[in-house]
């Protein structure tokens, strides 16, 4: 068993194990030596990927994938109590493990960094990841997404630092006990959860009560739901803001566009630094300045930092170029709340030059577009034309009257030019023909939506 494996994990069993955060945190444990065996509902490059390290990997969910001697079950928010290896597990008395408290007990013992927000974690997570990689630091880290190659969201490195995604939708942040803590940003969302942004700045508050004595909070000076929680704050944990705002701590002096890149000059600790990030738009530029301030407040040289962020080359799903065919441009995004839809829609419009933007969207989440739907839809205004489909439920049940027609109508309200399409098959052939040479086009949402680009592709092509 190797070092730093919690004895209660050297046998665990993941139900959902092909997940985005369940996956990583089943690869650092094979790792690490922990014989690791799980299940998820379809086979996948992930799963494969995790047979590679020596996990079992069974495909569907059933009693019987539950091995009697495993150490432990481990779970997401997303399992349902009827689940049958969950049913199983109770019976033979095998411990129920939350994901973020596995997630925790790896930490322990390493120095945490933990990327906090309502958007932005796993691209930022991702660039500390890369960067502190390219200085030779061997960090180990948890991410949302895959970096480069399916199973590359997570890493056990030889290193004394542990990047982390900590995710706010479930509470489950609370668990982490980061040295650095990031706040990219904080807005209502996750609205099975959260009733108001009183309880979401709460839950925030509970995990910056959560940095160690000695650590510090980086958090964004522009955001206005982040410049509240500061204000909120006691003082009793060192806080280091970063932006464009006059008062930022590091502050951000200049973005400009190059293309798909940005040169970013900040000004931190009295000295100027001017670094790429091979990323387009401000709001990503942003994010590797949090990451810059991060690493600089664990004691990683900024001047050395600044230049190895431009070794992060981007995050599947996160404006990931799919391809090109008949002079277009198929770009993939996973944004799915309306402010991380703006942020890429304009970071596509500084890089389109006179092409024309083009959005195959799939809400996420019946919860979501009821509340949200709204400013989904006036998002879409920005694109030049829109094909939406139905909801993408992920975890959720229907919810009546809730349809894609709240965000459809939100967006012709504000001059858009949307169009319907129902059955998801359909949308590859529907948007490709539109599309000119010059044109991009984003396949946008957290849903299965992905898929659909190299179908577009095949159309594009004919």
């Amino acid at each position: 068993m190797a070092p730093g494996l919690p004895t209660a994990m050297d046998r665990p069993h993941f139900i959902g194990i092909g997940g985005a955060g369940m996956s990583g945190i089943a690869k650092i444990l094979a790792q690490r030596g922990a014989k690791v065996a799980g299940s998820d509902a379809k086979d996948s490059a992930t799963a494969d990927a995790l047979r590679a390290l020596g996990a079992t990997v069974h495909i569907g969910h059933a009693a019987g994938h539950l091995a009697d001697d495993a150490s432990c079950v481990v779970v997401s928010s997303a399992i349902r109590e009827d689940n049958p290896e969950l049913v199983r597990a109770a019976e033979l008395g095998i411990p129920v493990v939350h994901r973020s408290d596995a997630l925790a007990a790896l930490m322990d013992g390493l120095r945490p960094i933990a990327v906090a927000g309502t958007h932005g974690k796993t691209t930022t997570t991702s660039m500390l990841a890369v960067s502190l990689t390219e200085l030779g630091r061997e960090p180990s880290y948890a991410i949302g997404g895959d970096l480069d190659a399916p199973g590359s969201n997570a890493l056990h490195g030889a290193g004394e630092i542990f990047v982390a995604e900590a995710d706010e939708s479930d509470r489950s942040f609370h668990k982490y006990a980061p040295e650095v803590a990031i706040i990219l940003n904080v807005e209502l969302d996750h609205h099975a959860n959260y009733a108001s942004m009183e309880e979401i700045h709460e839950s925030f508050g509970t995990f910056v009560g959560r940095i160690v004595p000695g650590g510090t909070l980086v958090i964004s000076a522009d955001h206005e739901g982040a410049r509240e929680l500061t204000r909120r704050l006691d003082g009793s944990v060192r806080t280091v803001t970063y932006g464009e705002a006059a008062d930022a701590d590091v502050r951000v002096l200049s973005v400009v566009p190059q293309g798909l890149r940005s040169e970013v000059t900040v000004e931190l600790d009295g000295d100027r630094l001017t670094f790429t990030v091979s990323v387009p738009g401000k709001h990503y530029a942003l994010n590797a300045v949090a990451a810059l301030a991060a690493g600089a407040a664990l004691g990683v040289p900024a001047a050395e930092l600044a230049p190895a962020l431009a070794a992060y080359t981007g995050v599947k799903r996160r404006l990931q170029l799919k391809g090109e065919e008949a002079g277009v441009q198929v770009i993939d995004s996973y944004a799915h709340h309306p402010t991380e839809m703006t942020a890429d829609l304009e970071a596509m419009r500084a890089a389109a030059g006179d092409g024309r933007i083009l959005v195959l969207f799939q809400p996420h989440l019946f919860s979501r577009t009821r509340e949200l739907g709204t400013e989904m839809g006036q998002a879409l205004a920005l694109a030049d034309a829109s094909v939406v489909l139905d909801i993408y439920p992920a975890r959720e049940d229907p919810v009546p009257g809730v349809t894609s027609e709240l965000i459809i109508d939100a967006a012709r309200a504000a001059g858009a030019d949307v169009t319907a399409v129902h059955d998801k098959a359909d949308a590859p052939a529907v948007i490709a023909g539109m599309a000119k040479p010059g044109d991009l086009v984003l396949t946008m949402g957290a849903g299965d939506v992905t898929d659909l680009g190299p179908h577009i592709l095949d159309r594009l092509s004919k």
